[in-house]
């Protein structure tokens, strides 16, 4: 009896051990798979938008650029998605810039213009704020001009959404691609450049250039993604090149100031081409660089780049248009409405994800990213905004566009247009009841004929989204000026 019991106890025991074991597996088990699946969701995708400074739809050889070759973003291109219909957030700086990081179109934004002392403010939500209270390591690294130390600081990166900035704080200031100092952070750092100062608002142009900013910005680029983190990080990349040095250019008679003119040194061609050249074969070098260091890294295939412009092609330098096409097919430089002056070059790149050879027609603009950003990002906010996330797009899938795309411009009297389906722009100047200009822009792509008369329920249609697409702000009272009026001579930023 005394055996049977201890065998029953025995058995007992083993039962037990087994079961205890089993659950000790069972747990780590169950450990294994909630950090994994955890893992998995923090995984959101690092981001990166690069954007040159008054880089032209036609200036890189994928888009069509014949005289200035660009062979690394022509590979991203290759390795990416090249959209062919993507526009700014405006025709000129501050605006599109402010476009970008609010997700509001220029009716809504805070800064519609390129006027000084009006920046973002804490009612603003930035894209950078967004990411920043979803875990993200956010970096803005070159030019801001949404807010400095001049009575617009709740427009300063700080307050935006940035963990740091190392850049320049207003437009005047990043004219020189050789100042004397810029911003890291609320510190000025020096430069061993030496300056002649030209105005109140950091402008001039170097008599002894050593550092060349947008070599600084991509060296501070470079080493911000490389730095080890369990978060992901939003990199947010303005280059100053290649922005015309405008006071050099009135001084001088050479707005294109480089560290050399590279492969373009001996073309017989004046001295502002060259300079104009080599700026952008040294911009497309900086994209190189980052690609291949996300590459060594291990991270590329966890990391969107996006390529582009904040507006369209200048010709503050001196340079010759007519050698470079910069605007390609499209009629209008920069403070142009027609699309030469904000159809931009739209380059996506994500390994993996994004297919590769691929030609996106989706029409969007600057106002997409904000909602882009939020969704990769698995951001819960509430602010609405005027953009659409274009991750259906990128990932391969189609996207209708949005009914209506919104821009107007203050220079030289007010101005707005419209793009409607996608197709239809509409252009109004002269007044709030003037008819406007309309372009069939699928059969006219040079908006050289207007159709209004042919078309005018599209035309009535535009013009009535004209005249309620805009919320009123004092900052940015509309001054109609009569088309036959001379045009005001405006500070070039």
């Amino acid at each position: 009896m005394f055996a049977t019991e201890r065998g029953i106890i025995v058995a007992w025991n083993l039962s037990y051990r087994i079961l205890t074991a089993m659950k000790q597996c069972w747990k780590i088990f169950l450990m294994m798979w909630l950090v994994g699946t955890q893992g998995a969701h923090a995984q959101a995708p690092n981001l990166i938008w690069i954007m040159a400074d008054d880089l032209g739809y036609g200036e890189l050889g994928c888009y069509g650029q014949k005289v200035i070759p660009t062979p690394h973003i022509d590979r991203m291109a290759k390795e990416g998605m090249r959209f062919t219909h993507y526009y700014s957030g405006a025709t000129v700086c501050a605006p599109s810039r402010c476009v970008l990081m609010t997700g509001l179109h220029q009716g809504h934004a805070r800064v519609r213009g390129n006027k000084a002392a009006v920046g973002l403010t804490k009612a603003d939500v930035s894209v950078a704020t967004v990411l920043q209270q979803a875990g993200y390591r956010t970096a803005c690294i070159g030019k801001w001009g949404l807010g400095e130390h001049d009575g617009t600081e709740e427009g300063l990166p700080k307050h935006q959404g940035f963990d740091r900035f190392f850049g320049y704080l207003n437009h005047t200031h990043a004219h020189n691609h050789f100042p004397d100092y810029l911003w890291r952070d609320d510190a000025k750092e020096k430069l061993p450049n030496v300056v002649v100062p030209v105005g109140a608002k950091g402008g001039g142009y170097a008599t002894k250039a050593v550092a060349y900013a947008d070599d600084l910005f991509a060296d501070e680029a470079l080493k911000f993604v490389s730095e080890k983190s369990t978060k992901p990080f939003f990199l947010y990349w303005s280059m100053v090149s290649p922005h015309a040095n405008n006071e050099r250019q009135t001084a001088l008679g050479d707005g294109a100031n480089v560290p050399d003119y590279g492969d373009f040194a001996d073309k017989p061609w004046p001295v502002q081409d060259r300079g104009h050249a080599a700026m952008i074969a040294r911009l497309d070098r900086y994209v190189g660089r980052m690609l291949e260091q996300l590459q060594t890294l291990g991270i590329a295939q966890n990391t969107l780049v996006i390529f582009t412009s904040d507006n369209g092609p200048h010709k503050e330098s001196g340079h010759d248009l007519t050698r470079f096409q910069p605007s390609g097919p499209f009629t209008g430089i920069k403070r142009s409405l027609t699309d030469g002056g904000i159809r931009v070059p739209f380059i996506a790149w994500w390994p993996g994800k994004v297919p590769a050879g691929a030609s996106a027609e989706f029409v969007g603009s600057f106002a997409d990213w904000w909602p882009t950003a939020a969704e990769l990002a698995k951001a819960k906010t509430s602010t609405k905004v005027d953009g659409v996330s274009i991750v259906p797009t990128l990932l391969g899938k189609s996207q209708a566009p949005q009914e209506f795309l919104y821009w107007e411009f203050h220079e030289g009297g007010f101005s707005q247009a419209a793009l409607y389906q996608g197709r239809w722009k509409g252009i109004r100047r002269g007044g709030p009841d003037q008819t406007i200009v309309l372009y069939d822009t699928e059969n006219d792509i040079a908006e050289k004929t207007n159709v209004a008369a042919k078309h005018p329920e599209i035309a009535r249609k535009i013009s009535d989204y004209l005249k309620q697409a805009r919320t009123e702000s004092p900052d940015w009272v509309p001054e109609w000026k009569s088309t036959d009026a001379p045009k005001k001579k405006q500070q070039k930023r």
